[in-house]
């Protein structure tokens, strides 16, 4: 019996088999599909296969191949770039831990802390700490996480261009979900995200204390 010759309400029901384009098919329980009722509650997040298929990250470490090189050579929207400095600029991740998670990178290409002129040093440092009282100001975080991976073997995604990371803390949010589910949900928009962080770029206070503990 082909699927168009069941009764309607056969057709999907689980267990049925049906002829398919390569041959026979039983029809799964629907909890295994996207929308259906899950009593799991999956969150489903197709876009993260970009990051696990690598499909953004250089195919090696010559600068041409670099985003961080590639970056300041576009629309500051385009590249989610925050603010622009001298020797340095700062851009919002395009895979965040959390919610406003920031890069600050210098312009040139260079992979180690120990390779940055004492000019680029100290405007990475003031970058970061501008991005905590702005995203301070925007996002109203607990706490942050700030660092640098140098080298694949410590972590770096990009390891061939200098970043530092400004990732903001909120309590609670290291829950089962990145922990167990090994996914982050992240509710605003980069695009979003970027827009409101420009914008109180110039305007946020300095020195604006924590709101949590």
């Amino acid at each position: 019996m082909t699927d168009s010759a069941q009764p309607r309400d056969l057709q999907h029901l689980p267990g049925t088999v049906v002829d398919g384009p390569d041959g026979p098919v039983t029809v799964e329980a629907p909890f295994q599909h996207a929308d259906a009722p899950d009593p799991f509650g999956r969150l489903w997040t197709p876009h993260r296969m970009v990051y696990i298929g690598g499909e953004n990250k250089p195919k090696d470490s010559s600068e041409s191949e670099c985003p961080f090189c590639a970056a300041p050579g576009r629309e500051d929207e385009d590249a989610l770039i925050v603010h622009r400095g001298e020797n340095a600029y700062v851009l919002m991740n395009l895979y965040p831990y959390n919610t406003g998670h920031l890069l600050v990178c210098p312009y040139r290409h260079l992979s180690d802390w120990t390779e940055a002129s004492e000019a680029e040093r100290v405007e990475i440092g003031r970058l970061t700490a501008r991005a905590m009282e702005v995203v301070r100001a925007v996002s109203h975080p607990h706490g942050f996480n700030l660092g640098m991976n140098q080298g694949e073997v410590a972590g770096a995604g990009i390891a061939a261009h200098l970043h530092q990371h400004v990732v903001p803390r909120w309590t609670g949010d290291a829950n089962f979900m990145p922990i167990i589910g090994r996914t982050k949900p992240v509710p605003q928009l980069l695009g979003e995200q970027r827009d409101m962080l420009a914008a109180a770029w110039d305007a946020a206070p300095t020195r604006l204390e924590p709101t949590g503990h």
